[in-house]
């Protein structure tokens, strides 16, 4: 019998709490640098259970993004538009999520383990990251270089929010 690894974080909206299972943690996306975007990134998805005050709980699974510089040296953690891991918390909260990255979830085998998954998908060409083997040489680079990500990376990364496009009504 194993020791399951988990993390509670308190917000305003429950107890999350955060347990390193292979079913918890996903990558939804992986792009490598093009002249209209030119940072590496990768999108995850981590699910958890929220503890309501009102004493219920409920599954929960909000995205995240990590983008690298061509350079391959300095990351930015992104917030998604919908369904963000860093949405509806005061600055506390937030920060306490970035927290839990930096010092945790980058730690897990779970983390290392969809990594790895992905990295043989695009080996056996199974996931598309661009037209080309290079392409797919860029993509591998890439996720080699999050294995080895480490607690001071996730600190010292800036947060960024996605831009809304609005539109005018007329």
């Amino acid at each position: 019998m194993s020791v399951l690894d988990a993390r509670v974080i308190n917000t305003k909206q429950g107890l999350e709490i955060y347990s390193d299972l292979i079913e918890n943690s996903e990558i939804t996306k992986v792009h490598i640098p093009t002249l209209n975007t030119p940072f590496y990134e990768i999108q995850f998805g981590i699910g958890y259970y929220l503890l309501r005050k009102e004493k219920y709980y409920d599954r929960q699974k909000n995205y995240f993004k990590i983008l690298m510089s061509p350079d391959l040296e300095s990351i930015i953690l992104q917030e998604t538009k919908t369904e963000s891991l860093f949405a509806v918390k005061s600055t506390e909260e937030r920060e306490a999520t970035k927290k839990l990255l930096a010092e945790w979830f980058i730690q897990t085998n779970v983390y290392k383990e969809v990594i790895t998954q992905s990295i043989n998908q695009i080996k056996k060409g199974n996931i598309w990251v661009g037209g080309d083997v290079e392409d797919r040489l860029e993509a591998i680079k890439f996720l080699e270089k999050l294995m080895v990500l480490t607690t001071e990376d996730v600190k010292n990364a800036s947060m960024k929010t996605p831009q809304f496009k609005t539109q005018r009504i007329s």
